[in-house]
């Protein structure tokens, strides 16, 4: 069996950390009693049930965090998580499966690191804990055996997702092509035609000229297909009022949070670990010399931004000597080389996080709307049952409003909307599906309340009356025949410039745009002029654009190529190249895990799946 004496992928680590947590957060193993292990194989890598459940409740927690409340199971599932959770495992396990078939493997010497490495097994020394080690398992319902064969399959799996693609680059021509494009700059002049530069005022237009326009845009008067709606919603907010908070649990939830409001300073920073000191020391003379930059060391590695990135951190997530260098220096710079337990690194801060301190005074009236809002949302969770009997003894939307707290609402819904209850994809996805045959139900809303709703008609796009839309038509007239106007003196002054008459026997006086790039924002000037600019192909072209209610003649001046000797131009051309490499790497990896899936085989028992689906409900 082959060993490996090289580092493994960061990604590893992190994933058995994540596990670790995952089980310490109280879903450990053992939660489906011993008669269901097995989910799945893909070839002769089995998924277990209890792999999915903790990647499924990882996945759920990460989705929580990012919307700012609990994600319920059946929430989870309309985002279609569980797919995705088990998509990545089965290619997960493909990945481990290959990598045992081709005797890819971590040997114990790297197993031991790795297991040295990991703060969830230190003790208060920093130093590896057996203790620690035996009873972090413990509470997870794992053995050794069990961990550590875990760990060295997503170890080998690191290394193989590793060499899928190491070391591809972006074609040069395609590189060069895509630079030119986003870098290439031109130089134009805009001629702008305002409504003040019309000669005379619009003529008041007849009932004959307004119900022609009328007809003639009848759409733009015309409401969209509808459903009319009933519903009845109760939300935390309309209960929030009505919770009674003491002060003690205020200062219960406020020094439960203190890492939140007394948060001392932290910096943004990038670490690149190199194999040797003297390999540090040398990138360390070219990054003094001008020779590279960060970027470029990080690419030599053969890694991507993203492996070096460690985020905004503390000094106490830093070894003693390397929290000195880091948070030594005044602000953004490089600092190093500073021995880690990973090796000899480079660290690049890239901002500083001022230290901050919010007093329970301050953070009062926060901490009390949130308080109030998870009691609400328990309030409102211990009253779905009552609203559901009611309902299902025959009730109708509007009695629901009348017994209950929940209050009663009517609303026209099409896509557009987004007032009032709209506003939740919830409710937005049942009023797009429900049928007028369906009975009322309780369903959930993204904050923790509920509504039911039933479907009253379905109203097709039905044109507005004229009367009823007279001062509409007449400003619409007005607008497009104002328009019209200036277009015709724009294409007179175009006809004009195609004849070569110089700009100062022109009107109106041009706006002159030095050489900008596509990407570039002109002040002044609407970025449909700066896109015109661009469509054209010859120095002296014109092109017509409408843009806040003005014409414009944009005239294409001259192009020039990229501005080479400028830094952020090069770094555009490095940025272009490193994006180009991680989306053919991306395609590698893709067309890989695609291929082994395909031959491995893959196999899933849905009593399984489903069992674990029962732990969530």
């Amino acid at each position: 069996m082959a060993k490996t004496k090289g580092k493994p992928a960061n990604i590893a680590v992190w994933i058995i950390i994540a596990l670790l947590i995952v089980g310490l957060a109280g879903f450990g193993a053992n939660q489906f009693g011993g008669t269901i292990n097995r989910l799945g194989s893909v070839g002769e890598r089995e998924i277990t049930v209890q792999e999915y459940a903790n990647a499924l409740q990882q996945e759920m927690r990460a989705l929580g965090e990012q919307v700012g409340q609990n994600i319920s199971f059946e929430q989870a599932q309309r985002f279609g998580l569980d797919r995705q959770v088990r998509n990545r495992l089965v290619t997960q396990a493909a990945l481990e499966n290959e990598a045992m078939r081709l005797g890819i493997s971590a040997g114990d010497e790297l197993l031991a690191e790795e297991l040295r490495s990991m703060q969830a097994f230190q003790n208060v020394s920093g130093e590896f804990s057996r203790d620690t080690y035996r009873l972090v398992l413990e509470q997870q319902g794992m053995t050794e055996a069990e961990f550590e064969r875990r760990m060295r399959l997503d170890i080998a799996r690191g290394l193989l997702e590793s060499a899928i693609a190491a070391g591809l680059r972006g074609p040069e021509t395609a590189v060069e092509t895509v630079f030119d494009y986003a870098a290439q700059r031109r130089s134009f002049s805009v001629f702008t035609f305002a409504a003040d530069t019309l000669d005379e005022p619009l003529p008041e237009p007849d009932e004959t000229e307004l119900r022609a326009h009328y007809e003639d845009n009848i759409d733009a008067f015309t409401t969209p297909a509808s459903r009319e709606i009933t519903y009845a919603w109760l939300t935390p907010s309309m209960l929030s009022d009505e919770v009674e908070l003491d002060e003690a649990a205020l200062r219960e939830l406020y020094e439960s949070r203190s890492n939140e409001f007394q948060r001392p300073e932290r910096r943004l920073v990038e670490r690149l670990v190199f194999p040797s000191e003297e390999a540090a020391q040398q990138a360390r003379a070219r990054l003094d010399a001008g020779e590279a930059d960060f970027a470029d060391l990080v690419e030599e590695r053969g890694l991507e931004m993203a492996d070096a990135d460690m985020g905004d951190i503390g000094r106490d997530d830093l070894s003693d000597a390397a929290a000195e260098a880091v948070f030594g220096t005044e602000g953004p710079g490089v600092v190093g080389p500073v021995e880690t337990a990973l090796g000899q690194a480079l660290f690049r801060v890239n901002a500083v996080l001022a230290a901050q301190e919010t007093s329970f005074e301050e953070a009062r009236d926060e901490l009390r709307q949130e308080l109030a809002l998870q009691r609400a949302q328990r309030m409102i969770a211990e009253r779905i049952d009552s609203f559901e009997d009611i309902l299902a003894s025959g009730a109708r939307i509007e009695s629901l409003a009348e017994e209950t707290a929940m209050e009663f609402g009517e609303i026209s819904f099409h896509e557009g909307v987004r007032e009032g209850i709209a506003g939740y994809t919830a409710f937005r996805q049942a009023a797009g599906e429900v049928s007028a045959d369906d009975f009322p139900r309780i369903r959930e809303l993204e904050d923790g309340g509920v509504f039911a709703l039933r479907l009253d008609e379905e109203r097709a796009p039905q044109p507005r009356p004229f009367e009823e839309v007279r001062n509409e038509v007449a400003e619409s007239w007005a607008q497009a025949e104002r328009l019209a106007r200036l277009t015709d003196r724009a294409e007179a002054l175009a006809t004009e410039i195609a004849q070569g008459t110089p700009d100062d026997a022109l009107e109106p006086v041009p706006q002159r745009v030095e050489p900008v790039t596509r990407s570039d924002s002109v002040p002044g000037t609407p970025q449909p002029a700066v896109e015109a600019a661009f469509a054209l192909e010859d120095a002296g072209a014109t092109r017509i654009v409408t843009a806040d209610a003005a014409v414009h003649v944009v005239r294409l001046d001259e192009i020039l190529p990229p501005a080479e000797d400028s830094d952020s131009v090069q770094q555009q051309r490095q940025q272009i190249a490193r994006r180009m490499a991680q989306g053919l790497s991306q395609d590698v990896y893709n067309y890989f895990a695609d291929a082994v899936r395909g031959e491995a085989g893959i196999s899933l028992d849905q009593a399984a799946i489903d069992a674990v689906h029962a732990q969530f409900r």
